[in-house]
């Protein structure tokens, strides 16, 4: 665990838990609006999806770090459905490492991208196996130096099980974040860097936690705030004392 968050720190109004900070102050050159804070948001949809987690069955953080890997391009259900075997029978980095090439992609092959995925878990566990003594790092850099593994992956990890806050961008938190106003822009790198910014910004005693923040996003984008057809009827963020700023234009 880490030590104590420290955010950036921005000028800022405050008012009816909203924010409106000007463009100087964000990457994305935001226009001057008012928007929710996250703070506010964040609460909000805690009371709607008290049981948000990682939707990634594992029980250590060498399952998560593969489940992780092998989610790419595909859904955590379809993941969900081949690791208990996967793990039943390689359930170390090492014997992972030594599994048949042929065996492993057998057991992934319903995830679609077999050869891909074989060679990213085999490969990332001999690296751990060789470089780390079977350990998953906690560590980013050393993350991302693993076959499969970027800043999405290792802040999936490093967040869900070792308990840093991070912020973790995908498709359903970038395009939250684009329709709350936190965001203009489509790089995940500079969403997660808006939205940061954001949250310090509200100023709050007890800082948002980034991890929490990014699962209940995603139950929310997967739920109400769909791609398509967003349920903004339904929404408790068009309710707000300051709304989502897209509730009326979806």
């Amino acid at each position: 665990m880490t030590g104590p968050r420290e955010f950036p720190k921005l000028p800022v109004l405050f008012l009816l838990g909203w924010t409106h900070v000007h463009n100087g102050n964000m990457n994305s050159g935001l226009k001057d609006h008012a928007v929710p804070a996250v703070k506010r948001v964040d609460e909000e949809l805690t009371k709607l999806y008290p049981d948000a987690r990682c939707e990634l069955n594992f029980s250590s953080a060498f399952e998560l770090l593969v489940a992780t890997v092998l989610s790419a391009q595909t859904t955590d259900a379809r993941v969900n459905s081949v690791t208990p075997e996967l793990f039943k029978r390689w359930p170390s980095p090492e014997l992972m490492a030594c599994a048949s090439e042929s065996e492993v992609e057998a057991v992934v092959r319903p995830l679609g991208m077999a050869a891909r995925r074989t060679a990213h878990v085999r490969e990332l566990s001999a690296r751990l196996a060789a470089d780390f003594g079977g350990e998953v790092p906690d560590d980013q850099k050393a993350l991302e130096s693993l076959a499969g593994v970027g800043r999405k992956t290792a802040h999936v990890v490093r967040g869900t099980w070792f308990g840093h806050s991070l912020l973790t961008v995908d498709t359903h938190v970038g395009r939250l974040a684009r329709r709350l106003g936190w965001s203009e822009s489509s790089a995940p790198r500079t969403v997660e860097e808006d939205v940061v910014a954001r949250a310090g910004a509200d100023g709050c005693q007890d800082p948002v936690d980034l991890t929490m923040l990014s699962h209940r996003l995603i139950f929310h984008g997967r739920n109400l705030c769909t791609a398509r057809k967003p349920a903004c009827g339904e929404c408790p963020l068009a309710a707000l004392e300051v709304p989502c700023p897209s509730a009326d234009q979806d």
